[in-house]
């Protein structure tokens, strides 16, 4: 390459050298006759100075216009995993201050080189919107969609097991979330092991990638709680978390499933899904299992309990058996029938007494009667003198006019009887 004739002045150890020393072009370096960084740098430079101003069309995936004086927006490709950093001054900043994070926007600018750094940029002069049809407002369509569909009503959610052996880990290969959950798991709960699958987790590959890892890790029967874990990252980064079909997936998944993607801040649609969402792959750890130190504080707890509430059992049993030991009824056998003769001996006297009442009355009564009767039989009628006439065939005389001469007669007197014949009757 021939990026032009230079003005710059280099050195060496030996001190600056002279710009006529220097190679003119690109071909005529050599190991012993190099180029500084410094002539690349300016030559970068000037050869990106000379490439045309151009629109470009992408989503905002990052935006920072918090400084008056100077912007910065990631600008990602609609289609491709391929981004561009933005910069831009004063009037871009006064233009762009109300865009946000997944509008979709056309910008104008020219490519320039950071000499110092010798970093491409793209610096804007001009921003536009175009159209409604952003990443976030396409997300927040899914999202709706999705439930509607009860994909992420409550009732669905699986719980966690408490004592999880086995635990499924979805990461990227050798990413420090990886690390950060076996590790704190570890620490809680040492007696789990892990099943890691390896996965793309951001990029095109990233949706299939997971999908095909949480159904490998559901079919599994050893695993008992599934951990999709990713750390922190951009929109972009994350957006793959937020595929339907890793959705679908993450619903669908009948073994309890957690979400650990990005940071706390952090929201994607398979935190929705999912029957637990952790802020970050360290929450997720504290999470899954319980705390080894909690639990043995748990049970020593328990087990103090236990011996105390045996102990004071213990105590109140033997407490009773002595109040039973010590009772009269144990202790002088014979007490227990002093109630029973006593009741015995109040009822015979009762008895003797109700008894001797009834004969008491008898008697009085039966002397009544015997008066009654004897005022009124004809014996106490003879024993006042008078005498009873009975006719032959027995009858009681009463009147002189039934007799006739010569009828036999019985008079009964006070004692004995007299019998004699009628000789006379007067009227």
């Amino acid at each position: 390459m021939d990026f032009g004739q230079q003005t710059l002045s280099t050195q060496t150890q030996d001190g600056p050298r002279p710009l006529d020393q220097l190679p003119q072009l690109a071909r005529d370096t050599t190991a012993e006759n190099p180029w500084p960084v410094s002539v690349v740098s300016q030559k970068y430079h000037d050869a990106v100075s000379r490439w045309p101003a151009s629109w470009v069309e992408g989503q905002i995936v990052e935006i920072n216009m918090r400084r008056a004086t100077s912007g910065y927006i990631t600008l990602r490709d609609s289609f491709e995993d391929i981004s561009i950093s933005v910069m831009g001054f004063r009037n871009f900043v006064s233009l762009a201050r109300n865009f946000h994070q997944g509008d979709r926007v056309v910008i104008h600018g020219r490519p320039d080189v950071w000499i110092k750094a010798t970093r491409l940029s793209f610096v804007a002069d001009d921003i536009r919107r175009i159209g409604a049809g952003d990443l976030k407002a396409q997300i927040d369509e899914l999202r709706k969609k999705l439930k509607g569909e009860g994909l992420f009503d409550q009732e669905n959610k699986v719980p966690l097991p408490e004592f999880p052996a086995c635990i499924g880990l979805i990461c990227a290969p050798q990413a420090r979330a990886e690390g950060d959950v076996i590790t704190n798991v570890n620490l809680r709960w040492p007696a789990v092991d892990f099943k890691v699958v390896h996965a793309h987790v951001q990029g095109s590959q990233c949706p299939s990638d997971v999908i095909a890892a949480i159904n490998k890790l559901d079919a599994d029967p050893d695993v008992d709680v599934i951990i999709v874990a990713r750390g922190g990252g951009s929109f972009e980064d994350l957006i793959g978390f937020s595929d339907e079909g890793v959705v679908r997936a993450t619903a669908a998944c009948a073994t309890p499933i957690i979400s650990a993607v990005g940071h706390e801040d952090d929201w994607t649609l398979i935190d929705l899904a999912a029957d637990l969402r952790a802020s970050t792959p360290t929450d997720a750890a504290k999470k899954v299992v319980p705390d080894i130190r909690e639990q043995w504080q748990l049970i020593e707890n328990a087990w103090g309990q236990i011996q105390m509430r045996v102990s004071t059992k213990l105590q109140s049993e033997e407490q009773l058996i002595e109040g039973y030991a010590n009772r009269p009824s144990l202790t002088h056998p014979e007490t227990m029938l002093e109630p029973h003769e006593r009741f015995v001996a109040d009822a015979e006297q009762r008895m003797r007494l109700g008894l001797t009442r009834i004969v008491d009355d008898a008697g009085l009564t039966v002397e009544k009667l015997h008066a009654t009767l004897t005022a009124l039989s004809p014996q106490s009628t003879l024993d006042r003198g008078y005498a009873v006439v009975q006719g032959a065939d027995g009858h009681v005389i009463d009147d002189a006019s039934a007799l006739s001469v010569g009828d036999r007669l019985t008079v009964t007197l006070k004692h004995g009887e007299v019998v004699s014949n009628v000789t006379e009757i007067e009227q």
